[in-house]
């Protein structure tokens, strides 16, 4: 097995960040300084319920999601993949224990950034908060999407989508989670997959 090094993690991450803001090497610097990558089993929290949400992730290899229990049934909220950024946000922002947990899903590589340091840091590289203000932003627009899709596509449409944006998550994911978020039983995801 190839050793994942640090530094061309770190180099992904900063890539993907280019998508959003370019950032100075003293503010890429920092961000290097407060962040660590991890190694985790599949099956294991990442976060678990209950907790203040104190890190952003971003996964350099593998997957997770988002979920949470209502009513004693496991509902997800988000996948996440290779070259995302995961994070219970509405924890982040706010300072208040969630009651939502990621999980990973298959042995994933992630690397670690201390949110706590990370807003500090705001006052010191402006580009810095910009970037994370972008970053939100999308993801909040996401969130906007989903909540519409929820309440205006079929099932059938939420998985032709879901499939658009994440081709491989059959392979990837257990069908249960796919049809939770779907927000369908697994007989009809069966069902809606044997039509295609």
């Amino acid at each position: 097995m190839v050793k994942t090094d640090k530094m061309d993690v770190m180099d992904l991450l900063f890539q993907y960040f280019r998508k959003y803001n370019r950032l100075s090497k003293e503010a890429e610097d920092a961000i290097e300084e407060i962040s660590k990558l991890i190694a985790i089993k599949k099956n294991e929290d990442l976060q678990s319920i209950g907790h203040t949400c104190r890190t952003i992730y971003f996964i350099n290899k593998g997957s997770a999601r988002i979920h949470y229990f209502k009513d004693g049934i496991d509902i997800t909220e988000s996948f996440a993949f290779e070259n995302n950024i995961i994070a219970r946000v509405e924890s982040l922002l706010t300072g208040k224990t969630s009651r939502k947990a990621i999980q990973i899903l298959e042995d994933s590589e992630v690397v670690a950034i201390n949110a706590t340091q990370l807003f500090k840091l705001y006052d010191i590289y402006p580009e810095i908060e910009r970037l994370f203000r972008k970053i939100f932003e999308a993801a909040y627009v996401d969130t906007v999407n989903r909540i519409e899709a929820i309440q205006f596509h079929s099932a059938e449409e939420r998985y032709d989508a879901l499939i658009n944006d994440a081709p491989n998550v059959i392979l990837r994911v257990p069908l249960k989670y796919i049809s939770s978020y779907l927000g369908i039983t697994q007989v009809s995801l069966s069902r809606i997959r044997g039509m295609k």
